[in-house]
C-alpha cells in the first residue's frame, strides 16, 4: 500500500476534508499500519483512524497546556530558575518529543 491509495481512500471517505487533513492523517495511519486491508475493509480503517486522531489530540492537549506553562515561565523576569521551573522545561521537551514519534514511529531519546 502507498501513501497515495490511502490518502484517495481517506479522501473518498471524507470528502470535506482539506488535502493537509488527509495528508497528515495518511502519515500518522501509515506510520503505524501497512496493512493492505486498509484499502478495503472500512472498520480496519476507522480503527487506525480513531487511534491516530486519538493520540494526536491527547499530545496537542498536552502541548497546549505546556505551551501556557512555558508562556508564564518565560514572563518571569529571573535569571535562576527555580526546581518548579526546571520540571516545566522537561515537561515541554517530553511533549515535543511525543508529538515527534506520532508522526515519526520512531522512540525519541528524552
Amino acid at each position: 500500500m502507498t501513501c497515495h491509495q490511502l490518502a484517495q481512500r481517506i479522501a473518498g471517505l471524507r470528502p470535506d476534508f482539506s488535502p493537509v487533513e488527509v495528508a497528515r492523517l495518511t502519515l500518522m495511519i501509515l506510520a503505524r499500519s501497512n496493512d493492505e486491508r486498509l484499502l478495503t475493509d472500512d472498520e480496519e480503517l476507522y480503527a487506525e483512524w480513531r487511534n491516530a486522531t486519538f493520540r494526536l489530540e491527547a499530545v496537542s492537549d498536552q502541548h497546549a497546556a505546556v505551551a501556557i506553562e512555558l508562556e508564564r515561565l518565560q514572563s518571569d523576569s529571573r535569571v535562576e530558575f527555580s526546581e518548579e521551573q526546571l520540571w516545566i522545561l522537561l515537561r515541554a521537551v517530553k511533549v515535543q518529543s511525543q508529538l515527534l514519534e506520532i508522526y515519526t514511529e520512531q522512540p525519541q531519546f528524552v
